[in-house]
């Protein structure tokens, strides 16, 4: 297993994360047994970064998560995340520190290693949305800090999710350690220039901005939330329902536009196109950590395989943005 710098934290994290949300389900929805085994499946392979937040399973991913910490005794990095609802929006600092606490009792520990914001930013406060406004941050900073004084948290972050312009303002506020970047096939506009027409949000380089900065990089959906499997199927344990971020409309529509990588399964550079996907995240050295979320023990040990592959080569990025340049012109 690859080990990077979580950027100003100093944190040496697992290139490949264990992804504890809805989207795989393993941590929300399977039997107690079960979750054990990925877990000390994830830590016999080096994984030491299980990405989790209060929203998965209404309480029930840190639950299970912090459960199976302690009974395996397993030394790993823990990040978790807080929403704002709302109502929340006026009395932001009470409602982060409560939240910290909460996360603490669910996931049994002392200190968490890392608390983000798991709201999407924007220029303005849409609370319907339940987008935090750029000037809401610095009440946010404010309530992260105590907690770092009070040691409850050692590192906080932000949501790279919401308008690209406000993100990249969230990004200059004092004491950011990290932010969340959705990065993909599909929308690898986080790192590469996008032409001109380019359907689906502009990130304009986000992760370099980050990088710049010296903010730790955590990329997700790298898997367009299983849109990157080529098939429409969904496993039992997996969320029934994905809504797509920074990508087409409809999932089935993303599932659609996986075909397009077919060609470099077809041309042997991958065994299928998860492993493209996965490869192609991993290519970044950029990216400190991408969680994944597993339905299975067997998509667990598919991912570990994929990453001791290594990075795509050149020859194969340089194939991918032949493609992208095919892809892109049509309407997605």
């Amino acid at each position: 297993m690859e080990y990077r710098t979580l950027g100003k934290t100093g944190l040496r994290v697992s290139a490949l994360g264990f992804g504890c949300g809805g989207v795989g389900g393993i941590m929300v929805a399977d039997q107690h047994r079960s979750i054990v085994r990925a877990v000390e499946r994830a830590v016999g392979a080096g994984i030491n970064y299980f990405d989790t937040a209060q929203i998965y399973g209404d309480g029930k991913s840190e639950e299970n998560l912090g459960r199976v910490l302690q009974e395996t005794k397993s030394a790993v990095y823990v990040g978790t995340k807080v929403q704002l609802t709302a109502v929340d929006m006026d009395r932001i600092e009470a409602r982060i520190i409560r939240a910290a606490e909460t996360s603490l009792r669910r996931l049994r520990r002392e200190q968490l290693d890392l608390f983000q914001l798991h709201n999407p930013i924007g220029l303005g406060r849409c609370p319907e949305k339940r987008w935090i406004g750029v000037g809401d941050l610095p009440r946010v900073a404010e309530a992260f800090q105590n907690l770092q004084t009070s040691g409850k948290i050692r590192y906080w972050g932000i949501n790279g999710i919401g308008e690209t312009e406000a993100i990249i303002q969230g990004l200059a506020n004092d004491g950011v350690g990290t932010v969340q970047v959705c990065y993909n096939l599909l929308n690898p506009s986080a790192w590469y220039a996008m032409p001109m027409g380019f359907p689906f949000q502009d990130y304009g380089g986000l992760i370099k901005t980050a990088v710049d900065m010296q903010v730790g990089v955590i990329a997700f959906r790298i898997l367009a939330g299983g849109a990157l499997s080529g098939r429409r199927y969904r496993h039992p344990t997996a969320a029934k329902f994905v809504e797509p971020i920074a990508t087409s409309k409809e999932y089935a529509l993303d599932v659609a536009l996986s075909k397009h990588f077919q060609v470099l399964v077809d041309e042997n550079w991958c065994a299928n196109i998860i492993e493209t996907a996965i490869r192609f995240a991993l290519s970044r050295s950029e990216i400190s950590t991408m969680p994944v979320g597993f339905s299975s023990l067997d998509q667990l040990e598919q991912a570990i395989g994929c990453v001791e592959k290594g990075p795509l080569p050149d020859a194969a990025l340089e194939r991918l943005m032949e493609i992208w340049k095919k892809s892109w012109p049509v309407r997605m």
